[in-house]
């Protein structure tokens, strides 16, 4: 697994040591990378909020929001 450096504040540190000392998780690795995934996902439903945001047309033809994150993730897939 790749590894990346990053600098924490003493407070987002300290917030780490305790989710792992209060066996929320097994690792600070592992606070991180949850972390992570919701920020991720976070970010893709602010993409299909900015999607639906400027369809004003209509144009989306009625399609449900499910539709159009699965066609996000297929042309991410494909970028990738």
């Amino acid at each position: 697994m790749p590894m990346v450096t990053v600098s924490l504040s003493p407070q987002q540190a300290a917030g780490i040591r305790a989710a792992v000392d209060n066996g929320g998780y097994a690792s600070s690795s592992e606070v991180v990378r949850e972390a992570l995934r919701l920020w991720d996902a976070a970010r893709k439903l602010g993409e299909i909020k900015a999607e639906l945001l400027d369809d004003e047309s209509g144009a989306s033809g009625g399609r449900c929001v499910a539709d159009m994150f699965a066609d996000h993730e297929a042309q991410r897939r494909r970028s990738a």
